[in-house]
């Protein structure tokens, strides 16, 4: 008889400086394809990782939900020391453990996934830092990006930032924008926004249009246009991928 397939769960964490992003792509090195790779290499069969958020290239996530059906007959815990102890230094797993509703999908169960995106303001750059967040030592004004943050607030059409990963409604939901520092002195700008769902690249677009209110480049009222008139192309580029991750999935 073949052995009863478990529903488990757990948290994924990555540095994704050298993938294509979490999804699987032909030919391409993916959290989601090495994963796998892992996971057929300890149980010995083919194992499908669902997952919340479908990061794009470059981009690092520090809460990362995935769930997969797996016959692993042993403890959880001992699957869970297997893949880290096979998966490649920029890959790991915790917190494992068995799922009773099989109804259970880490995309589609989601009620919001908060992302945090990473700038860091010195005039110099910091090699060790760089690697988890976008250089901006020009000045910035914190007040203007606060103000033009709060806007996003509510249900809007984001379609001046992103496109749909499905389906063709841009319309989302931001539960939370907000700019700060960890400490008043810091040389680290953080960014965190918290929403039903994002767009294709909504995040770091926003970001980028964000940073252009702050170098003066665009004004609180021209975000607001943006909201209020959605018009593909007409935001900032998007922030490079090195400075956003995706802290946390909520359900």
């Amino acid at each position: 008889m073949a052995p009863e397939r478990r529903y488990v769960r757990a948290l994924a964490e990555y540095d994704g400086t050298h993938y294509f992003g979490f999804q699987v792509q032909k030919g391409r090195p993916t959290v989601q394809g090495t994963l796998e790779a892992v996971l057929a290499r300890i149980t010995g069969e083919a194992v499908h990782v669902r997952y919340a958020g479908r990061t794009d290239t470059g981009v690092h996530a520090l809460g990362q939900v995935i769930a997969f059906h797996t016959g692993w007959r042993h403890p959880l815990a001992d699957l869970e020391r297997a893949l880290n102890a096979l998966l490649p230094a920029d890959i790991a797993v915790r917190q494992l453990e068995a799922v009773e509703d099989l109804r259970f999908h880490p995309r589609y169960s989601a009620r919001s996934r908060l992302y945090r995106y990473t700038v860091w303001t010195a005039s110099w750059r910091s090699p060790l830092v760089c690697r988890y967040a976008h250089h901006e030592p020009r000045p910035l004004n914190e007040a203007a990006m606060a103000e033009a943050a709060q806007l996003l607030l509510g249900e809007h059409d984001f379609a001046s930032f992103g496109q749909p990963t499905q389906g063709e409604s841009t319309v989302r939901v931001v539960y939370r924008a907000q700019w700060y520092r960890p400490e008043p002195a810091s040389h680290l700008l953080y960014f965190d926004i918290e929403a039903n769902a994002f767009l294709r690249r909504m995040v770091r677009t926003v970001v980028g249009t964000l940073l252009e209110v702050g170098k003066g480049y665009r004004s609180v009222a021209d975000v607001a246009a943006l909201l209020a008139a959605p018009q593909r192309g007409q935001a900032a580029p998007p922030a490079p991928a090195s400075g956003l991750c995706l802290v946390a999935v909520r359900y």
